[in-house]
């Protein structure tokens, strides 16, 4: 770099700093960004709109020279998949010390559930329902990431999904948007901490956005289309809660919504992201997003797709090339604009700002820190118990728990594999810092005769002799059935959902032999179980739990910990009545008559789902009392409250999900039977009661009304309690504006 014009960037990034920053949406603008904006070129400019891959190997990362000599000319300025301290320490010293202007790497990398210590896959861990737990994870993961070199997750993901058959369903929080919009505030905030400039924080993606979880026929990258008022009310809140809870930039979806490509969708960039909800973040897109368009028939070439991305608020190029290619190009002939451009390298810069990377470029490359936050035996103890708490207990005749000591037969290919317990979008993890397999874990606590039985994918019945022979020689028999880890997450879509290969038809003869059978599931969508409800004594939804997620497994089967996850997405019959979630609204038939034909109903299966969204058993009861109203009308600001009492009536402690539904009986616009409006954790020891209470405001009872203004009605209502949306007692009131 020049001498004379680095003292005098110098001089003037001081004499910025000593004045007061003013807030540009909700981050905060840096005089220091207007200094270095007076002095970059146009070249310079679009090097910060510039997002490329590190050339990841076995052997760790490394860049090729063209991307090294991109990094040094200025002309990129962002790079995912790069990380480890050293690394990132080396290529940032390219980018500040052999560049003109000096200006800081940022570094990005998909830590979705953990990094090096890795939780439940996504779908897992909002079957918690515990938000300190959740954005307790992030942080753990933040903690870690940004030892590595890290500055920029791309998550949390935001995506409401009802569609089983998508892979990226393991990736999100469920259906529920109100469960949803807490679940991507907490992961918000467990990134970013309450100071984006520590060391030990890192910056959240927002994405997909929008409604990426609602692709025709649940095939990724595939069509979405919906009307105005459902994507507001069920599809938008999570992002919205992410970006109310500070998130500094949001990714675009690779789905088309109403036509028109998210990457150059100015209605969901510019007309609600920034003019509705003041978000003053940058954008990116997802990897070769821009390209896509291409395909998708909406842009002729690279050149056309990146003016209507830019134009249309999308601020960084994830792989494409075209804002590298393009750009001076388009801005010189006046198709897109330097105060667009301008915008868009300033969003960037403000990010890097507020990561504090111009005052210490170096920051998160530290090779003591990376070591000593890593993979620690606290991260590992966390991790340990909330893989336990994010399982569900979806059925249970008794045979769980498990008695300790006693023979048992552990079967399935998925009980020795370390490798599927980390799921898919796993990070920095590695199969070498898994602990143990569910195989392993079981034989630390009682005797265990293994047997593979089969595969999880695959005809071969070879292995389901010595299967039959290892449970009759056992006690008691855990059969572990699911998914390979790959079978879900992105590009992992299927067209069934039945647990694969021969894994049932295993299930069916052990249970045959007169062996009562506790299936532990490892999966990542909701699967047609309703062979397996059938024949299994229990089973136990463990997904794919992790690093520790074996110790975790047999902590539930033998009692340690006593289950209290709550399923955040229904469990569909078969697949025939997807999309099925909870919120669905009445027709004007609906089947309210046993045996009536003509009524919106299936004639080969029941309407209801297999399990309903928040359903999840415990080893212990509880006992609901009547619910209890203050009143039973309110109106204009007022509000009422319902409360319930519970009980624990089992013999051992427990934790229970307490949710809070209420259905609208007359709108506008036709209305949900049921939405979720709340829900309260309790712990009890066995006899102790607790009272839980609830408020009702008007909030609660919003929703666009048949004018898209958002807001509630006069009329009636239902309240229901319980612990699950299918087992819930039912109250009345009546609400006046």
């Amino acid at each position: 770099m020049n001498r004379t014009l680095t003292v005098l960037i110098a001089a003037i990034l001081a004499l910025a700093a000593c004045s007061r920053a003013p807030e540009t949406g909700n981050i905060p603008h840096s005089p220091k960004v207007d200094s270095l904006m007076k002095v970059m070129t146009l070249d310079e400019k679009i090097g910060q709109l510039v997002l490329f891959t590190s050339d990841w190997s076995v052997t760790g990362p490394s860049m090729r020279q063209g991307y090294l000599d991109d990094i040094r000319n200025g002309r990129c300025g962002n790079l995912l998949n790069a990380y480890t301290s050293d690394f990132t320490r080396e290529v940032q010293r390219i980018a500040v010390e052999e560049t003109r202007l000096g200006i800081p790497i940022l570094f990005g990398y998909d830590v979705i559930h953990g990094f090096r210590t890795i939780f439940p896959i996504n779908l897992g861990m909002s079957c918690n329902w515990d938000m300190a737990a959740i954005q307790e994870s992030a942080r753990i993961a933040a903690e870690e990431a940004s030892a590595a070199g890290l500055h920029w997750t791309y998550s949390p993901m935001c995506d409401i999904c009802v569609e089983p058959r998508w892979g990226r369903v393991s990736e999100g929080a469920g259906e529920d948007p109100y469960l949803g919009s807490l679940i991507s505030a907490a992961m918000t905030k467990g990134y970013q901490g309450d100071d984006l400039a520590a060391d030990n924080t890192i910056a959240a993606c927002v994405k997909h956005f929008a409604a990426y979880g609602a692709p025709q026929a649940g095939r990724d990258y595939n069509t979405v289309d919906m009307s105005e008022r459902w994507f507001r009310e069920f599809y938008l809140p999570p992002y919205k809660s992410a970006v109310d809870a500070g998130a500094v930039s949001v990714m675009a979806s690779f789905n088309e919504l109403d036509g028109v490509p998210a990457h150059a969708n100015a209605h969901l960039m510019q007309e609600i992201l920034r003019d509705e909800w003041g978000f003053g973040g940058f954008v990116v897109s997802d990897y070769t997003g821009i390209l896509e368009m291409i395909a998708h028939g909406y842009a002729k070439d690279l050149k056309d797709a990146s003016r209507l991305s830019i134009n249309a608020g999308l601020d960084m190029d994830m792989m494409s090339s075209g804002y590298m290619d393009y750009l001076k190009e388009l801005v010189e002939s006046g198709e897109v604009s330097m105060k667009t451009l301008d915008q868009a390298v300033r969003r960037v810069l403000d990010v890097k700002a507020a990561l504090g990377l111009f005052d210490d470029p170096y920051r998160y490359c530290d090779t003591q820190r990376e070591k000593e936050r890593t993979l620690t035996a606290e991260n590992k103890a966390f991790a340990r118990e909330f893989s336990a708490r994010s399982m569900v207990l979806l059925k249970n005749d008794g045979v769980l728990p498990l008695k300790k000591g006693v023979k048992t037969a552990v079967i399935g290919a998925l009980a020795s594999s370390k490798d599927d317990l980390l799921g898919s979008w796993r990070g920095a993890g590695e199969v070498e810092s898994v602990p143990a397999s569910i195989l392993d874990a079981i034989k630390e606590v009682t005797p265990v005769i293994y047997a593979e039985g089969c595969k999880e994918i695959g005809d071969d019945r070879s292995g389901f002799d010595a299967a039959l022979a290892a449970a009759r020689s056992a006690d008691q028999v855990v059969l572990v059935i699911g998914e390979d880890c790959q079978w879900s997450g992105e590009a992992a879509s299927r067209s069934s959902i039945n647990v694969p290969g021969v894994q049932t038809e295993l299930l069916e003869k052990l249970a045959a032999s007169g062996k009562k059978v506790a299936v532990v599931l490892m999966n990542g969508r909701p699967l047609d179980l309703s062979k397996e409800s059938e024949i299994a004594s229990a089973i136990l939804e463990a997904w794919f739990p992790g690093t520790m997620g074996g110790y975790a497994v047999a902590d539930v089967l033998f009692g340690d910990v006593n289950p209290s996850g709550k399923l955040s997405i229904t469990f569909p019959r078969n697949l025939g009545q997807v999309p099925i979630y909870h919120y669905a609204k009445n027709t004007g038939r609906p089947y309210v008559h046993v045996g009536t034909k003509y009524e919106s109903r299936y004639l080969d299966v029941e309407n209801e789902p297999l399990y309903a969204f928040g359903h999840g058993l415990s080893y212990t009861s509880f006992d609901y009392s009547d619910i209890r109203l203050s009143a039973d009308k309110f109106a204009g600001n007022g509000s009422i409250t319902a409360s319930v009492t519970i009980t624990n009536t089992g013999a051992v402690d427990g934790t229970e999900t307490v949710q809070l539904y209420i259905r609208d009986l007359v709108g506008s616009v036709t209305r949900p039977v049921k939405q979720l409006k709340g829900f309260e954790q309790v712990s009890l020891k066995p006899g102790e009661s607790r009272e839980v209470s609830f408020t009702i405001t008007p909030e609660m009872l919003s929703f666009y009304r048949q004018d898209m203004s958002w807001g509630p009605e006069s009329g009636d209502f239902h309240l229901f309690i319980g612990g699950a949306s299918d087992d819930v007692q039912k109250a009345e009131f009546s609400y006046e504006i």
